[in-house]
């Protein structure tokens, strides 16, 4: 297993995580603003040197959302947490909203695998938009901290957030078991489980 730039970027973006949180723990919304933009350079050029040099790979495509997930899921956490943000505080039922659509989609993902042997599952148009939202009302919120004016922005966006993110976990859900129901496949383990069987007797000469 060999490390592409994409995913050294993507553990750039992991290692952001720490610094992001501790900035906003001492009351620095500018740095921790600065941390979420250098994080999205990062991602645009992950996905830019990945397609157009040829790097993609089986761990990149663990890595990248993870690393987006990591700090996504950090920022709705300590946002929400009172007093540590000048500007508009996050409330803690869109944080559990957030959260909970992607355990949604870990323990969807795992049920795909272990009854349909179904390892990709690309995200939706849906799934992508809400993602660029969830990251844009962190920006917004960040920018509250500096220029209280946008509290109501942060308030539209964050309403906005929670729709998407509850429509997507729904759309999620729905395409999984369209998906299941078009390719119902077996289990992994019986899966492999028949090829050997299958290997051995091609192997297995005939009787005399």
């Amino acid at each position: 297993m060999s490390f592409t730039v994409p995913n050294l970027l993507s553990l750039l973006r992991m290692a952001l995580v720490p610094p992001f949180i501790i900035a906003l723990i001492n009351g620095q919304p500018k740095r921790a603003l600065l941390i979420v933009v250098v994080a999205g350079v990062s991602d645009v050029l992950d996905g830019f040197i990945a397609r157009f040099f040829h790097q993609q790979s089986l761990l990149g495509s663990y890595l990248d959302p993870l690393a987006d997930k990591l700090l996504v899921t950090a920022a709705y956490i300590t946002l929400a947490l009172p007093g540590l943000h000048r500007g508009f505080q996050m409330p803690a039922w869109v944080t559990v909203v957030v959260i909970a659509r992607d355990v949604l989609l870990v323990v969807v993902a795992i049920g795909l695998y272990l009854a349909a042997g179904v390892r990709r599952f690309p995200p939706s148009v849906l799934s992508k938009l809400t993602t660029l939202f969830q990251i844009g009302a962190v920006v917004v919120v960040l920018l509250s901290g500096v220029w209280s004016e946008l509290d109501t922005a942060a308030l539209v966006l964050v309403y906005a957030v929670a729709a998407l993110t509850l429509a997507s976990g729904f759309d999620y859900v729905w395409r999984a078991n369209q998906l299941f129901e078009r390719h119902p496949g077996d289990p992994p383990s019986a899966t492999m489980g028949g090829d050997r069987q299958r290997d051995v007797r091609l192997r297995t000469p005939p009787p005399p």
